[in-house]
């Protein structure tokens, strides 16, 4: 159907015009006899539908019609011609119910817009003018996709766990598997941890990392993910294990950057509970170790906490888990990545845990490729996908991932 555009009534009304004005006599500039020059044709895809702008800055009358036998809009523009320099034919991306924009001189004094679209996948098409400089204006919507039908998930097969790195625990033979995480962010609050001498802060960097894993974890798994700190608080040492202790978890992660009095020392570690004979690894602890509350007098009843660790199995395979999944997934866009292995150490943040835990070691803010890379976003997202896929395959390990 044939739907004129109602510039034609506005010519009655458009102060300034001469009597018994029409289209000619609206005529403002441009040469050609009279006829108004079509100098620009433009498209935009937006989400929501795809506008196309034909530039004339003459005011002309038009006429829009949907001849859907043939899937086009057609927009005739009176009284102009079409300037060389215009692109006739337009394919525009990213909308695959608009075919095709064609702009060509239909007749001496005429110039058409023919757009091919489906018109089965159009929800409304719209046609309307702009002044200042005046130019027509055509907007396409497509239909709403229809919902894709969900695949009927099959269950899964139950199977049983694969051997621990020491064979099988008490929670491998019994099938157990893992519903609770609790993701530490270390240091926090009036603790800032390792700082790089550009100004980061080992707190602000770890709680960044520990954020990026929990959307990672609740996006991609079923597993509840409690964090001990999701702001810039203190957490003492000490309550970091209750925590996990209070809300039943069953893997505890504490998460940390490192820092080292030789500047050439970098890479990746993680570190399960256990005594150590490694001076380095003994360093790293009482670093990490340096704001608890505890007295020499309780020496004793921590050493037997450390003897009667009926979780070191399980946390030393969580632990080689993470380390793999860390590395490689920092190798795969990065070079120069190290891996220190995994470790066991005396840590606060993992004595109190009476489930499988261990603290990670991301990297080293005092070596200085190492410190840049840390203080990168998109790094911190790598590392954050890298504990993610050691955490997937531990889950795998379990039977339950």
């Amino acid at each position: 159907m044939l739907k004129k555009g109602w510039l034609a009534a506005l010519f009655l009304l458009w102060p300034g015009l001469p009597p018994g004005g029409g289209p000619a006599a609206a005529q403002t500039g441009g040469g050609g006899g009279g006829l108004a020059e079509v100098y620009n044709l433009r498209h935009f895809v937006h989400p929501n539908f795809t506008r196309i702008v034909i530039d004339l800055g003459v005011l002309r009358e038009y006429t829009f019609q949907e001849l859907k036998p043939s899937s086009q809009i057609a927009v005739d523009i009176l009284q102009s011609r079409l300037n060389p320099i215009v692109p006739e034919d337009v394919v525009p991306a990213r909308a695959d119910y608009v075919k095709s924009i064609h702009l060509a001189q239909k007749s001496p004094s005429t110039v058409r817009l023919t757009v091919e679209v489906d018109f089965a996948r159009v929800r409304r098409t719209q046609v309307f003018h702009v002044f200042d400089p005046f130019r027509i204006v055509i907007d396409i919507a497509p239909a709403p996709k229809p919902p894709a039908k969900a695949a009927a998930k099959k269950p899964a097969v139950p199977r049983p766990a694969e051997p621990a790195t020491s064979g099988y625990s008490l929670a491998r033979t019994l099938g157990l598997g893992v519903k609770t995480i609790v993701l530490d962010p270390g240091h926090g609050g009036i603790d800032p941890g390792c700082l790089d001498p550009a100004g980061a802060k080992e707190k602000d960097l770890a709680l960044d990392i520990a954020l990026k894993l929990r959307d990672l974890l609740r996006a991609n798994t079923s597993l509840e993910v409690v964090m001990t700190r999701e702001t810039d608080i203190h957490v003492p040492l000490e309550s970091r294990t209750v925590i996990a202790n209070q809300r039943q978890a069953d893997l505890f992660l504490s998460i940390h950057l490192n820092a080292f009095r030789s500047k050439n020392r970098r890479g990746v570690e993680t570190f399960y509970l256990n005594f150590s004979a490694d001076p380095t690894t003994n360093e790293i602890a009482a670093r990490e170790n340096a704001t608890t509350t505890k007295t020499i007098g309780e020496m004793d009843k921590i050493v037997r906490k450390i003897v009667q660790n009926t979780k070191i199995v399980e946390s030393r395979d969580l632990a080689l888990k993470l380390q793999t999944g860390l590395v490689q997934a920092l190798s795969r866009r990065h070079s120069g990545v190290k891996n220190l292995g995994i470790k066991g150490g005396p840590f606060w943040t993992l004595l109190g845990c009476e489930i499988p835990s261990v603290l990670v070691e991301v990297g080293h803010l005092s070596n200085p490729e190492e410190g840049r890379r840390l203080q990168n976003a998109d790094y911190r997202k790598d590392v954050a996908r890298g504990i993610y896929e050691g955490i997937a395959a531990y889950l795998k390990s379990l039977g339950k991932g």
